[in-house]
């Protein structure tokens, strides 16, 4: 980068895609910032009427600019030093986008690539770390599910949670449980996750992904076989957020302990928002590089024993997600919605599941539209039993929710 160009990008502040989330801190609303690549473990913590001048940080302004705007557009009154504070807050935290941010970035870029493996990110955090810890911890689950009555040996494919095991784990439990057969029989599994920081579009990695179990290897000449319908340069454009995102850790776990610890081939792929298909007319039926993706992935899995996994979640509603408060009324709207959903999953009815959602402007934030989604169009045609669902807790006063199911696919 030219030196012009840092010292534009140094006067001109530019936000990029960040996680915000409200806390209350020091006794006031206020939005806790951090970079969703986890590139540094640091936050950056303003106050909540602070906010808009976040959004008028878009790379067209100075420090001057940013104080003189807010106080014409939003008549909010901030000096300017607390500004510019704030702005070399942001640039130590890796928030914007500019030269600091593309140096690290490259560098973790290059050590997660020269790793001999995605190590496990929410190990010691959302569940132990230990493999007997987490043994014991997954088995109490599963002998906490009743028997399974139907047989799910000849079993394509499930849909699972990518919630956290405290909130989710009797769902995982009942799905991964009705589906052990299957799951230990495959010799490959194509891997479908929410890309929750993803614009859109489907992401690759090389990378085998780690368990506390072991390594599950990746099907390296799959990935190459997609990568080369999506574009190399586009496949491996955000591969970083493999690194950060639990969607398909979550599911890996499960996967690895059913088969005792038995590897198997993974196709690890990250899916982005459906938002320009639910904006659009078109929808994804007619995305020629969806449909190519499919296509590849029948082709080069076709002869071998492939269990299709979607870790998705349904509806996330209420305050913690923009919405209303989550009454007895509000919750039976949800489930309602939900189950719509869950009946056309399981008659795999793949254009039905994204109408329903596209029907209502997906005001209900369904994050697993589009694993579910392809997975539904991957193992077409097909049938599905439901074999959990639970709505969980979003927030400290029970106002939001995360609505999560299982379903064992045929």
């Amino acid at each position: 980068m030219t030196k012009p160009q840092e010292e534009n990008e140094s006067r001109f502040p530019k936000l990029r895609p960040v996680d915000v989330r409200p806390i209350v801190y020091g006794g006031r609303p206020s939005l806790l910032l951090r970079d969703p690549l986890q590139l540094t473990d640091q936050v950056v913590v303003v106050p909540q009427h602070w906010g808009p001048l976040l959004m008028l940080c878009d790379g067209t302004r100075d420090s001057t600019a940013l104080r003189a705007a807010l106080v014409i557009q939003f008549g909010e009154y901030v000096g300017l030093e607390a500004v510019e504070r704030l702005l070399a807050a942001l640039d130590e935290a890796l928030l914007l986008d500019n030269n600091h941010f593309v140096e690290a970035r490259e560098r973790v870029l290059t050590a997660y690539r020269q790793a001999p493996f995605r190590p496990p990110l929410l190990a010691g955090q959302s569940y132990p770390a230990n493999p007997r810890e987490l043994a014991r911890l997954l088995q109490d689950y599963l002998d906490a599910v009743d028997s399974v009555r139907s047989d799910h040996s000849s079993g394509r494919g499930l849909v699972s949670p990518h919630i956290d095991y405290a909130r989710g784990g009797p769902v995982y439990a009942h799905v991964w449980k009705c589906g052990s057969e299957m799951v230990k029989a495959a010799d490959l599994v194509v891997l479908l996750g929410t890309d929750h920081h993803g614009n859109d579009g489907l992401t690759l990695t090389r990378q085998h992904y780690a368990t506390p179990f072991g390594v599950l290897p990746t099907a390296q000449d799959v990935v190459e076989a997609l990568a080369e319908v999506i574009g190399v340069e586009t496949a491996f454009a955000g591969e970083l957020r493999h690194r950060s995102e639990h969607s398909l850790e979550m599911a890996a776990v499960w996967l690895h302990y059913i088969r005792a610890g038995q590897p198997c081939e993974l196709v690890p792929i990250l899916c982005g928002s459906f938002g320009r298909f639910i904006e659009d007319v078109a929808g994804p039926e007619d995305d020629p590089v969806l449909n190519a993706v499919l296509d590849t992935l029948r082709q080069a899995t076709a002869g071998r024993r492939v269990v299709v996994v979607a870790a998705g979640d349904l509806s996330h509603a209420g305050p913690a997600f923009g919405g209303r408060a989550q009454g007895v009324v509000e919750r039976g709207q949800v489930r309602a919605a939900d189950d719509e959903l869950i009946q056309l999953m399981c008659a795999g009815d793949a254009a039905g599941f994204f109408g329903a959602i596209k029907r209502v402007g997906d005001r209900h934030n369904v994050c697993g539209l589009p694993p579910i989604y392809l997975a539904l169009r991957l193992l077409s045609p097909v049938e599905g039993e439901a074999v959990a669902y639970d709505r969980c807790p979003a927030d400290a006063v029970g106002a939001s929710l995360v609505s999560v199911c299982g379903i064992v696919f045929k």
